[in-house]
């Protein structure tokens, strides 16, 4: 093979591979276009340190490498062959290293191969290829590909966009087909700012008291994770379904509704989640609402009262509604009192609006749990379920990994890392207020709050101050709103510590920590956040 061929292939391949990391940015972003070209917009320093060094690097040297061997090899054409093949080996030696290091790196979420990716990277070996092949016709070198790594991966992406939105559509499809071939089917769909994930393994563990049910896994929220839970898990056998209902887009809820045609829905929440692509707390408002506009006309819509938007949205639904929460004022359908929260769990009492009550107890913790609670046990009621049945599936429910999970030891650990949020922020250090001891916090701050983020943060940290006892701030620039808030609050400066990342934290808990110390983790930042 001519050393120019030779040349292009080895160039793209080792372009191919280091588009890795950037394949996975673009999976993290849910392969969403808008939030991978944000991620690029934040991450550019990163872009030069990983990729744009090296490209200009090797076209650099590749030019002024043969200069060099002028002093020591006369012949202009073995100067030439000399310096290509140099340059080459040292070309594929450093990509092979920074390859290496970029699959050892540690991932809280790690890259899955799906055929989805194994498609896309078909598209950047070609995008690769040609893209040497053409610098070369101009005798440019390839090596300067390698710069634009981060864009290959882009072109690629909206190259195979259109392909992959047949596939998703002849997902979606089959679906659609697969649960309007049952009728009987019962479908509940939920959704929320927050605390969606949460009441749907709480409705599940309920209502498996009395029924069959599916309910999609993790946060299975989107229209191909729900098209492939019905296609793949989805049984006869099955009675109910429950479908986790996402959204980062106006439209996106109305999008689910459609698949699943729900007869109930649940409203957990509105907040200041996503604002980034939201734009405004009313266009969150408005597309949770999607929910109850695609329900039926015979449809009933639960809400968990909050005093805010989601009363705004029960007042406004033409259906069947009920709501729930603490507040007798606003006649809730399922009223939560009585309530013990400790380490342990808590206890309460659920009385319906028909005068039937029932103690309960659950290992979970945070009042908001409980509320999820209460909502979750107004729909089995309409579906049938006794009191006592209820509370049997209360006492069985067990925490959600990540979210307010209770993990004991010599320091007792709290941990809230999913996707903080600023009601389960506040509700997570109300709940860390009513451990004894020392109480440390351990978090990055929220992300993902548009421009009211640094406010946001701020408040966070001021709010901290009644609650924590040690802070510790993962990352020393998103943390700073937080820093001032604690400061202003007059938290003492020697109490706050600022680390560069979880295992720096990590490392200072073990130097710091204490017997009997209880530390939250509020908030772990995932692998497309980190500074």
């Amino acid at each position: 093979m001519p050393f120019s061929l030779m040349r292009i292939a080895l160039v793209a391949a080792c372009c191919a591979v280091a588009c890795r990391h950037f394949v996975h940015m673009l999976q993290l972003e849910s392969y969403q276009l808008p939030g991978y070209r944000r991620w690029l917009s934040r991450n550019r320093d990163k872009l030069l340190k990983r990729s744009v060094v090296v490209g200009l690097g090797g076209a650099i040297l590749s030019w002024y490498l043969p200069i060099f061997l002028a002093l020591f090899i006369a012949e202009e054409s073995r100067r030439a062959s000399v310096a290509g093949w140099m340059m080459l080996v040292a070309f594929v030696a450093a990509s092979a290293i920074l390859a290496v290091i970029d699959l050892r790196a540690p991932a809280k979420k790690p890259l899955v191969f799906t055929r989805r990716v194994c498609r896309l990277y078909v598209a950047i070996a070609l995008l690769c290829l040609a893209g040497c092949g053409i610098l070369s016709f101009f005798n440019l070198p390839p090596y300067l590909l390698y710069a634009g790594n981060a864009y290959v991966v882009l072109a690629a992406a909206a190259a195979v966009q259109p392909f992959e939105g047949r596939i998703n559509s002849s997902f979606y499809e089959r679906a659609k087909r697969k649960l309007e071939a049952r009728p009987e089917l019962i479908k509940i769909g939920i959704t929320g700012s927050y605390g969606k994930t949460s009441t749907k393994f709480v409705l599940r563990d309920i209502l498996s008291q009395k029924y069959r049910v599916l309910a999609t896994p993790a946060s299975f929220n989107t229209p191909m994770g729900l098209s492939r839970v019905i296609n793949e898990q989805l049984k006869p056998e099955h009675e109910l379904f429950i479908a986790e209902m996402g959204a980062r887009h106006v439209g996106d809820i109305r999008e689910l509704c459609e698949l699943v045609r729900p007869k109930y829905g649940l409203l957990t929440s509105v907040g200041p989640q996503h604002l980034e692509t939201f734009g405004s707390i009313e266009n969150i408002a408005s597309t949770k609402y999607e929910l109850i506009e695609s329900l039926p006309a015979d449809g009933i819509a639960f809400f968990s009262s909050d005093g805010s938007y989601v009363d705004r949205l029960y007042a406004k639904c033409a259906i069947e509604k009920h709501r729930v929460g603490f507040n007798p004022d606003r006649q809730p359908y399922m009223l939560a009192k009585d309530i013990e929260v400790g380490p342990q769990g808590s206890r309460f009492t659920l009385q319906c609006e028909d005068g039937t009550a029932m103690r309960c107890r659950t290992k979970l913790l945070g009042k908001h749990n409980i509320q999820n609670i209460a909502l979750c046990a107004a729909v089995a009621k309409k579906l049938g379920l006794m009191m006592e049945e209820i509370a049997r599936g209360v006492r069985i429910l067990e925490p959600v990994e990540h979210r307010l999970q209770l993990i004991p030891g010599v320091m007792t650990v709290i941990d809230d890392a999913f996707n903080s949020n600023p009601a389960g922020a506040q509700e997570a250090l109300n709940v860390l207020s009513g451990f004894s001891g020392r109480r440390l916090i351990v978090t990055p701050g929220m992300i993902e709050q548009g421009e009211k983020e640094d406010e946001l943060n701020y408040a966070f940290g001021t709010q901290m101050v009644s609650a924590v006892d040690v802070a510790i701030l993962v990352g020393p620039n998103h943390t700073k709103p937080i820093f001032q808030g604690l400061v202003d609050s007059g938290f003492s400066r020697e109490e706050i510590h600022v680390v560069a990342d979880l295992d720096e934290a990590s490392a200072l808990l073990r130097a710091i920590g204490r017997p009997g110390d209880t530390v939250l983790f509020e908030n772990d930042l995932p692998d497309n956040y980190n500074e």
